[in-house]
């Protein structure tokens, strides 16, 4: 018996299509304004996704394709101009910047309101603290597979390979809300096979494909891969050796397929969370 494949595009477009009903509903569409700074391939493609996905929901995404070789005192203004804007109700810089930028610095800039990215300093706070509307949309995809599969996570023990501030972090958060254990495992952890083999859900976050094994996973375990790389074959493959692994685990990811679809769908969802703040302080 090999585990089920949670498929992450079937969910994404389940949601999407929810948020476009919400949407029609609304007198003026929510507004997404993406800053580009430059021309990573990469980045280029990502952006594309969103705004692909936000033409499909009906919300209004504009992209605004910035000079590489601009000071980081002109993009900070031009965020601020922005934030100021009453019609944008949220703001993503796409991540990486030109080397010259200080990102922390940058996305200190934003407005924590429009943060659709959940990466600002008082989002990530109140993440840890309390709680925030605007999460980061990794952690908030895999959060969302998650519970699709085991919706009771209080109890069981939760390991995270990563410890990044777009992932890691913020999802141990999220799992330690849920009553889940969470072991945070990364490059200095020793011991990893035997944490791994203790894991009723694991989720690889590292970027280094094929990282993790079958003999690591836990018989009947939800399996979340995270990781996304580009082969030199051309081949897109995570962080697990995806085809040994499915036939141990309960429920696995796949890539591309799993994650990367919700993520850009909470993305969404958090405009739709920003859009109706937005809404209630202008009519107050």
């Amino acid at each position: 018996m090999t585990g089920i494949i949670i498929d992450g595009k079937e969910m994404a477009s389940k949601i999407q299509e929810a948020l476009k009903n919400e949407i029609s509903t609304f007198q003026r569409k929510p507004k997404l304004a993406v800053i580009l700074v430059g021309d990573n391939p990469a980045s280029l493609i990502y952006v594309g996704h969103k705004k692909k996905v936000g033409e499909k929901i009906g919300a209004d995404t504009e992209v605004f394709q910035l000079s590489p070789v601009m000071t980081e005192d002109a993009l900070i203004s031009f965020i601020e101009e922005l934030n100021q804007n009453k019609n944008i109700d949220g703001i993503l810089v796409q991540l990486p910047l030109p080397k010259h930028f200080n990102e922390n610095k940058v996305l200190e800039a934003l407005s924590p309101l429009k943060d659709v990215d959940g990466l600002h300093p008082k989002n990530l706070g109140d993440l840890f603290l309390t709680d925030t509307d605007l999460k980061p949309c990794t952690p908030l995809a895999c959060m969302e597979l998650i519970q699709s599969v085991c919706p009771e996570i209080e109890g069981k023990t939760a390991l995270i390979i990563g410890r990044s501030r777009l992932v890691g972090k913020p999802l141990a958060q999220m799992l330690l809300k849920k009553n889940a254990t969470v072991i945070q495992a990364h490059s200095k952890t020793t011991n990893m096979k035997e944490i791994c083999s203790m894991a009723d859900i694991l989720i690889a976050a590292t970027g280094k494909p094929n990282l993790i094994d079958p003999s690591f996973i836990k018989k009947g375990a939800v399996v979340i891969d995270v990781g996304i790389t580009r082969l030199q074959n051309n081949k897109i493959t995570g962080d697990l050796d995806f085809e040994e692994i499915k036939k141990i685990a309960g429920y696995i990811t796949p890539v591309p397929g799993g994650v990367g679809p919700m993520t850009v769908t909470m993305l969404f969802v958090n405009l739709l969370n920003a859009y109706k703040k937005n809404l209630a302080k202008s009519s107050e």
